[in-house]
Protein backbone atom coordinates (compact mmCIF):
# COMPACT_ATOMS: atom_id res chain seq x y z
CA UNK A 1 0.00 0.00 0.00
CA UNK A 2 2.93 2.56 0.76
CA UNK A 3 4.09 1.71 -2.91
CA UNK A 4 0.81 2.27 -4.58
CA UNK A 5 0.43 6.04 -2.40
CA UNK A 6 4.70 6.99 -3.40
CA UNK A 7 3.41 6.48 -6.81
CA UNK A 8 0.28 8.24 -7.09
CA UNK A 9 2.65 11.08 -5.40
CA UNK A 10 5.00 10.63 -8.10
CA UNK A 11 2.40 11.45 -10.65
CA UNK A 12 0.74 13.97 -8.81
CA UNK A 13 4.09 15.62 -8.92
CA UNK A 14 4.53 14.81 -13.15
CA UNK A 15 0.79 16.26 -13.66
CA UNK A 16 1.77 19.52 -11.90
CA UNK A 17 3.70 20.80 -15.01
CA UNK A 18 0.39 19.99 -17.41
CA UNK A 19 -1.34 21.80 -15.57
CA UNK A 20 1.07 24.54 -15.82
CA UNK A 21 0.64 24.22 -19.47
CA UNK A 22 -3.50 24.11 -19.27
CA UNK A 23 -3.31 27.25 -17.62
CA UNK A 24 -1.12 29.03 -20.13
CA UNK A 25 -3.44 27.60 -23.06
CA UNK A 26 -6.48 29.10 -21.09
CA UNK A 27 -4.59 32.07 -20.81
CA UNK A 28 -4.09 32.16 -24.89
CA UNK A 29 -7.76 31.31 -25.37
CA UNK A 30 -8.97 34.23 -23.55
CA UNK A 31 -6.74 36.41 -25.51
CA UNK A 32 -8.59 34.70 -28.66
CA UNK A 33 -11.45 34.77 -27.39
CA UNK A 34 -10.76 39.11 -26.59
CA UNK A 35 -9.80 39.52 -29.97
CA UNK A 36 -12.46 37.51 -31.57
CA UNK A 37 -15.08 39.88 -30.08
CA UNK A 38 -13.47 42.78 -30.96
CA UNK A 39 -13.35 41.65 -34.90
CA UNK A 40 -16.65 40.71 -34.56
CA UNK A 41 -17.84 43.97 -33.28
CA UNK A 42 -16.20 45.85 -36.18
CA UNK A 43 -17.75 43.45 -38.60
CA UNK A 44 -20.87 44.66 -37.30
CA UNK A 45 -20.10 48.49 -37.91
CA UNK A 46 -18.74 47.32 -41.21
CA UNK A 47 -21.71 45.69 -42.13
CA UNK A 48 -24.14 48.83 -41.19
CA UNK A 49 -22.00 51.23 -43.45
CA UNK A 50 -22.48 48.04 -46.21
CA UNK A 51 -26.46 48.32 -45.61
CA UNK A 52 -25.81 52.26 -45.85
CA UNK A 53 -23.96 53.41 -48.38
CA UNK A 54 -21.88 56.65 -47.87
CA UNK A 55 -19.74 56.33 -51.36
CA UNK A 56 -16.95 54.71 -50.10
CA UNK A 57 -18.48 50.67 -50.47
CA UNK A 58 -15.34 49.90 -52.27
CA UNK A 59 -13.52 50.40 -48.94
CA UNK A 60 -15.80 48.79 -46.77
CA UNK A 61 -16.26 45.98 -48.68
CA UNK A 62 -12.35 45.55 -48.72
CA UNK A 63 -12.29 46.05 -44.65
CA UNK A 64 -15.11 43.81 -44.31
CA UNK A 65 -13.04 40.68 -46.20
CA UNK A 66 -9.79 41.62 -44.38
CA UNK A 67 -11.86 41.28 -40.88
CA UNK A 68 -14.00 37.87 -42.31
CA UNK A 69 -10.23 36.41 -42.54
CA UNK A 70 -8.61 38.03 -39.67
CA UNK A 71 -11.69 36.28 -37.82
CA UNK A 72 -10.95 32.53 -39.25
CA UNK A 73 -7.50 33.02 -38.65
CA UNK A 74 -8.45 33.68 -35.03
CA UNK A 75 -11.33 30.74 -35.17
CA UNK A 76 -8.83 28.41 -35.91
CA UNK A 77 -6.43 29.60 -33.27
CA UNK A 78 -8.95 28.81 -30.74
CA UNK A 79 -9.94 25.55 -32.11
CA UNK A 80 -6.54 24.42 -31.99
CA UNK A 81 -5.59 26.08 -28.49
CA UNK A 82 -8.82 23.76 -27.35
CA UNK A 83 -7.74 20.79 -28.66
CA UNK A 84 -4.23 21.30 -27.08
CA UNK A 85 -6.19 22.10 -23.43
CA UNK A 86 -8.18 18.66 -23.62
CA UNK A 87 -4.89 16.90 -25.13
CA UNK A 88 -3.08 18.07 -22.17
CA UNK A 89 -6.36 16.62 -19.95
CA UNK A 90 -5.60 13.48 -21.70
CA UNK A 91 -1.85 13.42 -20.46
CA UNK A 92 -3.02 14.06 -17.01
CA UNK A 93 -5.54 11.09 -16.87
CA UNK A 94 -3.54 8.83 -18.95
CA UNK A 95 -0.39 9.57 -16.78
CA UNK A 96 -2.86 8.83 -13.37
CA UNK A 97 -4.60 6.03 -15.38
CA UNK A 98 -0.99 4.13 -15.87
CA UNK A 99 -0.21 4.92 -12.10
CA UNK A 100 -3.76 3.23 -10.85
CA UNK A 101 -4.24 0.45 -13.08
CA UNK A 102 -0.02 -0.26 -13.06
CA UNK A 103 -0.35 -0.34 -17.05
CA UNK A 104 2.59 1.06 -19.06
CA UNK A 105 0.94 3.94 -21.08
CA UNK A 106 4.33 6.09 -21.56
CA UNK A 107 4.58 5.74 -24.80
CA UNK A 108 0.58 7.37 -25.20
CA UNK A 109 1.47 9.90 -22.82
CA UNK A 110 4.47 11.12 -24.69
CA UNK A 111 2.17 10.94 -27.81
CA UNK A 112 -0.76 13.21 -26.44
CA UNK A 113 1.94 15.48 -25.25
CA UNK A 114 3.89 15.87 -28.89
CA UNK A 115 0.31 16.35 -30.45
CA UNK A 116 -0.42 18.88 -28.04
CA UNK A 117 2.60 20.79 -28.33
CA UNK A 118 2.16 20.78 -32.18
CA UNK A 119 -1.39 21.73 -31.43
CA UNK A 120 0.01 24.88 -29.48
CA UNK A 121 2.56 25.79 -32.91
CA UNK A 122 -0.29 25.37 -34.52
CA UNK A 123 -2.85 28.05 -32.50
CA UNK A 124 0.62 30.55 -31.62
CA UNK A 125 1.15 30.40 -35.64
CA UNK A 126 -2.29 31.28 -36.51
CA UNK A 127 -2.30 33.94 -33.87
CA UNK A 128 0.96 35.35 -35.10
CA UNK A 129 -0.72 35.68 -38.21
CA UNK A 130 -3.70 37.02 -37.05
CA UNK A 131 -1.58 40.03 -35.26
CA UNK A 132 0.44 40.38 -38.68
CA UNK A 133 -2.76 41.15 -40.57
CA UNK A 134 -4.54 43.72 -37.99
CA UNK A 135 -0.96 45.47 -37.73
CA UNK A 136 -0.90 45.66 -41.45
CA UNK A 137 -4.17 46.71 -41.73
CA UNK A 138 -3.42 49.82 -39.20
CA UNK A 139 -0.48 50.59 -41.13
CA UNK A 140 -2.52 51.24 -45.07
CA UNK A 141 -5.76 52.26 -43.83
CA UNK A 142 -3.89 55.23 -42.60
CA UNK A 143 -5.70 58.37 -44.95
Amino acid sequence: METHIADITRVIQLSVAPAFLLVALGTLITILTTRLARIVDRRRVVQERLCAPTGEIVAEQQEFAHLTRRSSLIYFAILFAVLGALLICLVVASTFLGALLSIELAKIVAGLFVLTMASMVVAWSLFLGEVSLAVWAGMHNRR
